[in-house]
């Protein structure tokens, strides 16, 4: 059985590196999507599930950009990882949010004082762990860059998206919102091909 190992773990992880291609195409442009469902500034049910999905998508495809600095920066590539994936679990709590708060028609002032309740929990789900998602892609578009992993112009523009990120997000910047997807989606979609190709 020795004699095979080999070849099933090539096997495994060009089936783990096309899963991850496939995935930093999908969850930045589900995630650009739901930027078009904005309602008043706000995620209603087709962004909400949107933005769900596109976090379940994030979480290989973030395996996959951590990968390119695993054997550089292993214990980055680990823990920056362990973070990022926290990132989107807060992702899909906002994402909650704005779909309960449509369904049972809360508006943003009282969703925010029924928060003011919790404030540790909100803070753990929420507004403390909101920002994880784009401190992530900023550190890791640096990291990539310094290493030489990827083209500088790659590294530029997820340093860019994870910018613009928080500043669109916020204030419910919609146009601002809309570049930071785009500059989310150019470099993973390139990096996706190179996966796939391979």
């Amino acid at each position: 059985m020795e004699n095979f190992t080999p070849a099933l773990s090539t096997k495994s992880s060009q089936l783990e590196k096309k899963v991850q291609g496939f995935c930093l195409i999908v969850a930045p442009v589900l995630f650009a999507a739901s930027t078009l469902f904005w309602q008043n500034g706000e995620y209603g049910v087709e962004a909400g599930i949107l933005i769900i999905f596109s976090m379940f998508f994030w979480i290989p495809a973030l395996t996959g950009l951590f990968s390119l600095i695993k054997n550089e920066m292993p214990r980055y590539a680990v823990w920056g990882l362990w973070i990022a994936v926290f990132g989107c679990i807060s992702g899909v709590c906002f994402a909650f949010l704005g779909y309960l708060a449509t369904i049972f028609n809360i508006s943003h002032d009282q969703y925010l004082n029924l928060l003011s309740h919790y404030p540790i929990t909100s803070q753990i789900l929420l507004f403390g762990s909101g920002p994880l998602f784009p401190l992530s892609i900023l550190v890791l578009g640096i990291t990539l860059m310094l290493k030489g992993s990827v083209p500088a112009w790659i590294g530029i523009l997820f340093c860019l998206a994870a910018i613009v990120f928080p500043l669109s997000r916020i204030p419910r910047v919609e146009w601002m919102a809309h570049i930071a997807d785009l500059a989310m989606l150019v470099p993973s979609v390139a990096i996706a091909r190179q996966r796939l190709r391979k």
